[in-house]
């Protein structure tokens, strides 16, 4: 099923700065079959929604393994029945 998604992930203990954890995450992210759009405070991600899933869960396991200690992960996740959703019909 197809799945338009924001996803915010926020590395706790980690310092004022989270620029390095961020980009890692959106590394991650790239290595998937998804449409990407970053802005200030999280992604948009267009793609298959078992995969999104599937991508939130690894991207814990990845930023676990590289220290971080705690993450705080926020997930907005849209499907539709009567239309493929996509980030480009999202714009105004």
């Amino acid at each position: 099923m197809k799945a338009t998604a924001e996803l915010q992930v926020i590395p706790l203990g980690a310092g004022v700065s989270v620029r390095d954890e961020v980009a890692h995450i959106v590394g991650l992210l790239a290595e998937h079959d998804f449409i990407l759009e970053t802005h200030a405070a999280g992604t948009n991600i267009e793609g298959d929604m078992a995969d999104i899933l599937t991508a939130v869960g690894r991207i814990h396991e990845a930023m676990h393994a590289r220290g971080s200690v705690r993450l705080l992960s926020y997930l907005k996740l849209e499907t539709r029945t009567d239309k493929v959703p996509t980030l480009a019909g999202k714009r105004l």
